[in-house]
């Protein structure tokens, strides 16, 4: 079991910055990896980015490339979402994810998510 908790979001200017971390329990955090995911209002919930157990290899969506970067410190237990140039289109609720194995970019692969923190970009 693994227990998942997002801090980080808020509300910032378009072109600005913002960085999420979410925590979490358990003494294997290591051996999962980890996922972002977003969902804005009346839109499916879409991949974000994500990052191995091992850190080694790491995905993004396509319109994140560039501007959002993923990084885990399994020392702590997290895992860190850096989101820079935003945009208004980025406003969505914000989830960490854990996965044991199976496609980064599908949500039903991870079995653990957390609460959501909110992210709003205003123009």
């Amino acid at each position: 079991q693994v227990h998942l908790v997002e801090s980080g979001g808020g509300l910032v200017q378009a072109g600005g910055s913002l960085r999420l971390s979410c925590t979490a329990s358990g003494r294997t955090f290591s051996s999962y990896a980890m996922g972002w995911f977003r969902q804005a209002p009346r839109k499916e919930r879409e991949f974000v980015a994500a990052i191995s157990a091992s850190g080694n290899s790491i995905y993004y969506a396509d319109s994140m490339k560039g501007r959002f970067t993923i990084s885990r410190g399994n020392a702590k237990n997290t895992v860190y979402l850096q989101m820079n140039s935003l945009k208004p289109e980025d406003t969505a609720v914000y989830y960490c994810a854990a996965m044991n194995s199976g496609s980064y970019y599908r949500a039903d692969e991870y079995a653990y998510w957390g609460q959501g923190t909110q992210v709003t970009v205003s123009s």
